[in-house]
């Protein structure tokens, strides 16, 4: 299947009522929506299977669904850190950057370096990319050892001032996913949150209660990443 053919099946699907009902219930306003659903994207990406240069062509097409499509079907051993700061400084929405980030970015040898660089980044979405790309390498990768998730964490304490609410829930959410990832982690997280909650700045205090109200319950689901350290 060609880009056209891709294209025209877009079309074929666009829906100008979703495009007002997502912007409506998700907060998600972009140019060039079409008005399709990720459940139809994926169906079209398992149709295309993986293919980086048709996923470029796509990108370059500058229509938001083709974009999206972009991130299910670009080859990761494709990317590099130029395509990644490319990509992330088009980011207008958080449907946009977090389907890369945990599609792409999360699973890249370029995870950890741009997560930090970005972090201090002052376009909401690239920062929000940093702490959505933490907080999706917790799961995708498994070897990683805690130091990393260690220096995260202070990364996560620091940039909890941050009050653009796309970018504290996405701190938020990098916290939490690294007090889920084994015990050693989780008391390092519940260290942080009860700081954040101490903090005079409302954002910071909503991030650490927020994360204080899961990562403190008795029945919390974990993971035991890497499983070798602690068995």
């Amino acid at each position: 299947m060609n880009h056209k053919e891709v294209l025209n099946r877009l079309h074929a699907l666009a829906n100008p009522e979703k495009v007002l009902y997502k912007e409506k219930k998700f907060g998600i306003t972009t140019q060039n929506a079409l008005g399709i659903y990720h459940q139809d994207l994926k169906i079209i990406a398992k149709d295309t299977g993986r293919d980086s240069d048709l996923a470029l062509k796509l990108f370059a097409s500058d229509i938001y669904e083709a974009k999206i499509l972009c991130s299910k079907i670009f080859r990761v051993k494709d990317l590099n850190e130029k395509l990644m700061d490319q990509w992330v400084q088009s980011f207008d929405n958080w449907e946009i950057c977090d389907s890369f980030c945990m599609a792409l970015f999360a699973k890249s040898p370029f995870a950890i370096t741009k997560a930090i660089e970005w972090s201090t980044n002052e376009h909401e979405f690239t920062k929000r990319a940093a702490f959505t790309t933490m907080a999706s390498y917790c799961i995708s990768d498994k070897k990683t050892k805690n130091q990393v998730f260690e220096d995260f964490l202070s990364i996560i304490e620091r940039e909890s001032l941050d009050e653009r609410l796309y970018v504290k829930k996405a701190v938020n959410w990098a916290l939490r996913n690294i007090g889920k990832r084994n015990a050693d982690l989780r008391k390092s997280a519940l260290k942080v949150a009860r700081c954040l909650v101490e903090k005079s700045k409302r954002s910071t205090q909503w991030i650490g209660k927020n994360a204080l109200s899961e990562l403190e319950k008795p029945a919390l689901r974990m993971s035991d990443y890497p499983r070798s350290i602690y068995r």
